[in-house]
């Protein structure tokens, strides 16, 4: 199994920038699709960004803000938020999902959330 910590969240004022990390207990290098999802209060959750086999693809609101990396040396994956707006405001998730092995079961396992709130 592998456990997901995020950390990097905090109140920041608009146009400010924050990176978000991602560590994983093991090696992320299994998991195929990877990425970032956020949860605004009162609506639903929604994909930030989905890198799957190492290929980035971000929401609307993300392209040209955001950006995904990730260190398999670290067994951690980034987000930097730039340009940041009141409405990025929410508590943002990551997830990884992929086989620990050929045989084993396909895993997702989302990190505990961390808060991220603009000010305007």
């Amino acid at each position: 199994q592998v456990q997901l910590v995020e950390s990097g969240g905090g109140l920041v004022h608009a146009g400010e920038s924050l990176t978000l990390s991602c560590a994983a207990s093991r090696s992320i290098r299994p998991f195929n699709v990877m990425g970032w999802y956020r949860q605004a209060p009162g609506k639903e959750r929604e994909s930030v960004v989905s890198a799957s086999d190492g290929v980035p693809e971000y929401a609307s609101f993300a392209k040209g803000r955001f950006t995904f990396s990730r260190d398999n040396a670290k067994n951690t994956m980034y987000l930097e938020m730039n340009s940041l707006k009141p409405e990025d405001t929410a508590v943002y998730y990551c997830k990884v999902r992929g086989r620990l092995c050929i045989e084993c079961p396909n895993l997702e396992v989302w990190g505990q959330g961390t808060l991220v709130t603009v000010s305007s």
